[in-house]
């Protein structure tokens, strides 16, 4: 039989619950402390701040060192001698701010491009010269064959399907070959993109000509196609056009070079002159000095303005 020194005390399972409510162990009130403490911690939230306020600072500095840069990249690409109007670039204004929090994010102003037919040029000292096609490169005749042709083009124009049977002036395919190795070549034309387009893929299979300019590219003055070369985004130094319609040329006569038209004649030669003129002129900085000295009389050969009065046009004698 055993015998107990003190006496057995029975509790209720409900009073063993009231007594582990009312005492919590040390560690849990110690976890509960600590976390009380952080939630209301003032230093945590100061380093909040500063965290973010740093963020917006790193932010407003990318955005001026963006904006210097955009800035000496335009300076750089825009023909120093074009004028302001025609620079080939230009700053946006910065967008209105949109509220007070979205107004601590900058948003970097963007570049936009002036109305320019041409993409900028990678060098600043290539020259350029733009060439007519039809009567100038080419001569086309509709429907009718005629005794001499090199190749044929069937274009839709306007819904109807229709035959040009086309001749090349003698000596183009040289004439390209030689000046595209020291020019840039636009071809500009006043004929629809339909038609010229298919010519010019028969006629420059090499893609000598860097670009091709049509009819949507003109200007219409007085009911006139005419090429405004001030469009380009070119130094108009550096700009020769050169075309058998005077009307053509109008707004820059000074950077004219007329040709003769082309029609059937086989014996033409006018391509052959071109050549040497502008290897002749290659002394010159700026083409229009070039061209005015040279049919002042300034060329070798003397720059000859024979059938002039006849034809509307000056030929070339060197």
């Amino acid at each position: 039989m055993i015998v107990l020194d003190r006496p057995i005390i029975v509790q209720s399972p409900e009073m063993v619950s009231k007594i582990i409510k009312r005492t919590p162990p040390r560690s849990i009130k110690r976890h509960r402390l600590n976390h009380h403490r952080r939630k209301t911690s003032p230093a945590k939230k100061n380093a909040s701040f500063s965290v973010i306020a740093s963020i917006n600072k790193s932010i407003k500095t990318c955005h001026r060192r963006l904006v210097r840069l955009f800035s000496k990249l335009a300076h750089i690409a825009t023909p120093s001698t074009t004028k302001r109007r025609h620079k080939g670039f230009k700053l946006l204004k910065q967008e209105e701010e949109f509220d007070e929090f979205e107004s601590n994010f900058i948003v970097p102003r963007a570049l936009e491009f002036d109305r320019c037919l041409l993409p900028p040029l990678i060098s600043g000292t290539t020259r350029t010269i733009f060439l007519d096609l039809d009567e100038t490169l080419v001569h086309s005749s509709p429907d009718t064959p005629p005794k001499m042709y090199d190749f044929v083009v069937r274009p839709n124009i306007e819904g109807q399907f229709m035959n040009f049977y086309v001749l090349k002036r003698p000596g183009i395919d040289l004439f390209l070959e030689e000046i595209s190795k020291k020019y840039e070549v636009v071809l500009f034309t006043a004929g629809v993109k339909q038609y010229a387009s298919q010519v010019l893929d028969k006629l420059d299979p090499k893609g000598l000509i860097s670009h091709r300019l049509y009819r949507d590219s003109c200007k219409q003055v007085e009911g006139k196609f005419v090429k405004d070369l001030s469009e380009m985004g070119r130094d108009l130094g550096k700009v020769v056009i050169v075309d058998d319609n005077p009307n053509a040329y109008s707004l820059q006569p000074d950077n004219a070079v007329p040709i003769r038209p082309f029609v059937e004649d086989g014996e033409d030669r006018e391509l052959e002159k071109l050549m040497k003129f502008f290897e002749w002129c290659e002394r010159f900085e700026d083409m229009r000095v070039a061209v005015k000295q040279y049919f002042s009389g300034g060329g070798s050969g003397g720059g000859s303005t024979g059938g002039a009065e006849d034809h509307g046009f000056v030929q070339l004698d060197l």
